[in-house]
């Protein structure tokens, strides 16, 4: 008989999928990262416990595109700065990724709040512009003109936090314990360039993200890096506490208590 491709895999199978990842080559990308000063209650408001805003309302954004062997990647980012026992990071919102095979390691392992979406990054001599759009709407647009180079920074750790959690399949809320992850990513940066520009956002009510504005610019940056990532999960978060932002994961704010009605079949 034929082999039937849906059924299991051998643990030598299994191995080798794992060696072949280990073995990825350093994976660079190009992309534009703005970053500025926002409404400090805007920040506080979105973020769920038991993380915390930290001394300054941070914005980051960045807009990608990624050299995967294969095929290219655009990758996009918006992020505010949170703190969890004594630890400064960003918690991401929204990152819009170009292809599904980007969508199910980040969300299905760590938490990410992946959608699919478009990501774009011109640029035409010294003319830079970078947009993250969904269902036809170009929410975040960075664009401005390249106006000198900059020293790539030492390469450093930075820690993203996600919030991973499970559904409940009657819509009640959730399968199993939310837990909070911390997702360190060490970079290596080999170019970076200093743009200057504006960042625009727009009303969308699927990515709500100009209740963040640009009250103050703090930069903007075009760059060549690559890194890596390790997640580990550092604490259990209180289901109840945190039902009231997992909207943020969905287009559709009902779609994670959509479960069947009581009584229904």
């Amino acid at each position: 008989m034929a082999r039937v491709r849906y059924g299991a895999r051998t643990e030598a199978e299994i191995s080798a999928a794992r060696a072949a990842r280990s073995r990825l080559p350093d994976i660079w990308s190009t992309g534009v990262a703005a970053l500025w000063e926002t409404d400090p209650e805007a920040v506080a408001a979105v973020l769920p416990p038991p993380l915390k805003p930290t001394g300054s309302p941070l914005v980051r954004v960045s807009i990608s595109q990624v050299g995967m062997p294969g095929y290219p990647l655009g990758a996009g980012s918006f992020a505010v700065a949170a703190a969890h026992d004594g630890v400064e990071g960003w918690y991401p919102l929204v990152m819009p990724m170009t292809h599904e095979r980007a969508l199910t390691g980040g969300r299905e392992v760590f938490g990410e709040p992946k959608k699919l979406g478009e990501v774009t990054l011109e640029r035409e001599g010294d003319l830079i512009r970078a947009v993250l759009a969904r269902h036809g709407i170009a929410f975040v647009e960075v664009r401005g003109t390249v106006s000198g180079e900059l020293p790539p920074p030492e390469p450093a750790p930075r820690t993203d936090f996600y919030v991973k959690f499970l559904p409940a399949v009657d819509g009640s809320g959730f399968d199993a314990e939310p837990v909070l992850v911390h997702c360190v990513r060490h970079e290596k940066v080999r170019r970076l360039q200093r743009v200057t520009g504006e960042v625009v956002l727009r009303e969308s009510p699927y990515d709500p993200v100009a209740d963040l504005p640009v009250r103050r610019l703090l930069g903007i940056t075009l760059g060549e890096k690559t890194g890596d990532q390790r997640g580990r999960v550092v604490e259990r978060v209180d289901a109840r506490a945190l039902l009231p932002y997992v909207h943020q994961r969905y287009d559709d704010p009902l779609h994670v208590h959509d479960g069947p009605p009581e009584g229904s079949l």
